[in-house]
């Protein structure tokens, strides 16, 4: 077996990490505390030390813990629905313990990555088979709809598109997936007017006009994009963007992250930063191409599918090119569950990447 460790993805994940810890003191340092840095080093101490066990542990093994992976992914999401606590965008996602809290989304992200890549494996010889799609189909949909429960449809975008990343890397037939993307953009007026209740419609719209509420639904986007656009090139310099420092920038140091950074640090270190998270995306995808097994390459390929649709989605709505939804820029945004998922999921690469055998040319997948 040849055993490797993968200093690049290691040491990358770390870099972006301690960025994260700066970019979150420069966004609450107006609060006059550092409990929020303090959560995030911790998180990010526990998640390095996450990453090297799980390096380590040969992925393979939880094939033997699909069943109990899948039951724990759909508890902690029930339990959310009757204990948990609203978030700053209104869905019931978190569950708190005294001033911890964890949201489970986060974490059901991991167990859906690990089951679904096992269910994939199982099923990748038949996957064009209706009734094998059918049952790939309602693997996602009791994470989905638990979620969506909550309500928070961020999250539930994120599922779909690694479903979709994996079931194509698995071989989905094109039979299936241009119907499939026809259907669904016929059928987005539709569902714009007889499915969005008032309130969805309103922020579709307040999406595609933000002038059209600038002090309620409008104002964090409309903000966001003022502190973007005042960073210019080179940014005003580490700790002196007047929209974060002071005050006008919201949620600055969860999903409006990017645009401290882009005022600080100008359009060139919002770049570097983009260009880390992309490098480690690739990363996971060209250990998926080197996996010795379908196993592995699903996991890589859902691990990069979460990360690429995380930056996609939070760096676009902070410039005013996707709606809003709350999901956090990888490694960037406070959140000590965020970062720990994030840590859990490097892991699983490198473990990939770690326990490969060199494959055999006539092998097949």
């Amino acid at each position: 077996m040849s055993k490797e460790f993968d200093w690049f993805l290691f040491l990358l994940t770390i870099i972006l990490a301690v960025c994260g810890i700066i970019f979150i003191y420069s966004a609450t340092r107006s609060l006059n505390t550092n409990s929020n840095v303090i959560v995030q080093s911790g998180a990010a101490f526990l998640g390095i030390g996450a990453v090297v066990a799980i390096n380590f542990f040969d992925y393979e093994q939880f094939k033997n813990l699909v069943k109990p992976i899948y039951i724990f992914s759909a508890a902690i999401l029930i339990l959310v629905l009757l204990f948990g606590t609203s978030g700053d965008w209104g869905a019931r996602s978190w569950i708190r313990f005294g001033s911890i809290g964890v949201q489970p989304a986060e974490l059901a992200k991991i167990c859906f990555i690990l089951t679904f890549s096992y269910h994939l494996e199982k099923v990748k010889e038949k996957i064009n088979r209706p009734l094998i799609l059918l049952g790939l189909i309602l693997h996602i949909s009791v994470p989905v709809g638990l979620i969506l429960m909550q309500p928070d449809m961020g999250s539930a975008m994120v599922f779909m598109f690694m479903f979709a990343c994996m079931i194509f890397m698995a071989g989905l037939s094109y039979k299936y997936i241009i119907p499939i993307l026809g259907a669904g953009v016929l059928s987005t007026p539709l569902i714009y007017k007889y499915v969005l209740s008032e309130y969805q419609q309103k922020r579709i719209q307040v999406f595609l006009n933000p002038d059209l509420d600038p002090l309620n639904r409008g104002y964090n986007v409309i903000q966001s994009k003022i502190a973007v656009g005042s960073g210019q090139l080179w940014g005003k310099g580490y700790l002196e963007g007047t929209q974060n420092q002071m005050g006008y920038l919201p949620t600055k140091s969860t999903d409006f992250i990017f645009s401290v950074i882009s005022e600080e640090f100008g359009f060139i270190g919002s770049m570097i930063i983009v260009i880390m998270l992309f490098a480690l995306i690739w990363h996971c995808f060209k250990i998926a191409k080197k996996a010795d097994n379908a196993y592995g390459k699903y996991i890589c390929t859902g691990v990069a599918s979460m990360f690429l649709f995380h930056v996609f989605e939070n760096v676009g709505m902070c410039i005013g090119l996707m709606p809003v939804t709350g999901i956090p820029l990888p490694f960037m945004s406070y959140g000590g569950t965020s970062l720990l998922t994030n840590m859990l999921a490097v892991g699983l690469v490198m473990s990939v990447a770690y326990h490969n055998r060199p494959r055999d040319t006539i092998e097949v997948y």
